[in-house]
């Protein structure tokens, strides 16, 4: 029952503690960052058994302090690649869509 809630709890705040990681066997693999207008994107999409779950996260520097927007979706890749290719482009859609409003709250770190 613990270990349900902390996956739940890890879900909204961006990240899973090590020991759920190593009871699922889970991992993150990561590629270059890339940037998009004034954001920097990080794709570390989450090894879940065979699978990977796109999650990535958007930075920007806003007056010398570094904001966050973390992001997890529902899709599943049986590559790697694949994972990361559409991290990047889930990301460059969220900037786009989102537009200034994105790091407009100034709150440090979110999940979008």
């Amino acid at each position: 029952m613990a270990s349900i809630l902390s996956n739940i709890l890890s879900i909204f705040t961006g990240g899973a503690s090590a020991t759920s990681a190593e009871k699922t066997g889970g991992s993150s693999v990561a590629a270059e960052p890339q940037t998009h207008g004034d954001c920097t994107i990080h794709a570390t999409p989450q090894r879940e058994g065979n699978q990977f779950r796109l999650m990535g996260r958007i930075e920007k520097e806003v007056n010398g302090e570094t904001l966050v927007r973390n992001f997890i979706r529902a899709d599943v890749f049986t590559s790697s690649d694949d994972a990361l290719e559409s991290t990047f482009r889930k990301a460059r859609q969220i900037i786009d869509q989102n537009g200034p409003s994105l790091f407009g709250d100034g709150e440090k770190t979110r999940q979008v």
